[in-house]
């Protein structure tokens, strides 16, 4: 009997002298050799401090750029209008990083529409030449694709997409018919479009050509004023030839820069 318990003591003491032999530290457990928050804070600072060394060594600032081109329309607009080329272009932009740039200005451009017939608005006489001028300031942006993994002519060409929005100012003017005043309006459009940057001399001067469509709610977008007098409605049987039902449409134009940056 009295050897039974002596085993039994040694069994429960053996376990119970290796824990507290042993133990553990629960500091080096636990440690995982830094705070991580703080490494990733530290990290991810270094990072933007070399990303703007980068932009303010290797980047253009500020940039103003002198443009001519074309303007031209499709629709009823582009079947009225004869283009009066060429369109003016006066910008600036300023580059937020290597990749987004605001950008603001203007572009003008001319058109003239000969209507040598008798039309709605105009049934008792011939109005002949309608001169019109749309100046069109706007602001947008552009965002310059990444080229640095893609090939030297493309890197070359600085890509870019580009957005604005618009305001165009529009004025009629009737050069033959002196006795009917001038129509002046504006309306808010959208231009979408396209880029490319060829360098002239790198951070200095560049040329630049934009290709662009704009969709506009001209103010005499849904005119009727121009639309075929319908038969039977004739003024001492002046008749139509021909007419705009409206003078909708969408206006595209190319835009050739030349580029002086900061």
């Amino acid at each position: 009997m009295k050897v039974s318990i002596l085993f039994l003591l040694i069994f429960i003491a053996l376990p119970l002298r290796a824990q507290i032999g042993l133990g553990f530290d629960d500091d080096d457990d636990l440690n995982v050799g830094g705070d991580i928050f703080q490494d990733f804070n530290e990290d991810l600072e270094a990072s933007q401090v070399m990303e703007d060394e980068r932009f303010y060594r290797y980047s253009r600032f500020a940039a103003v750029n002198l443009g001519v081109g074309f303007t031209t329309f499709d629709g009823n607009r582009g079947l009225a209008y004869e283009d009066n080329h060429p369109s003016f272009g006066l910008s600036v932009m300023y580059f937020l990083d290597f990749q987004n740039v605001f950008t603001m200005g203007f572009e003008y451009s001319r058109h003239t529409m000969f209507i040598d017939t008798f039309v709605n608005g105009y049934r008792d006489q011939i109005i002949g030449a309608v001169e019109t001028s749309f100046l069109r300031p706007y602001i947008g942006i552009r965002y310059y694709i990444d080229t640095s993994d893609l090939g030297t002519a493309i890197t070359y060409s600085n890509p870019y997409f580009t957005g604005r929005i618009e305001y165009w100012y529009q004025t009629n003017r009737f050069s033959e018919r002196q006795d009917i005043s001038d129509q002046t309006g504006g309306g808010i459009g959208l231009g979408f479009g396209a880029g490319l940057e060829f360098p002239i001399e790198i951070k200095k001067s560049y040329f630049n050509i934009e290709f662009l469509v704009h969709t506009v709610n001209y103010f005499d977008k849904f005119t009727q004023d121009y639309r075929k007098v319908p038969e039977g409605e004739e003024v001492d049987g002046n008749e139509s030839e021909y007419g705009y039902d409206d003078l909708s449409g969408n206006a595209y134009s190319i835009i050739m820069n030349y580029v002086i940056s900061y």
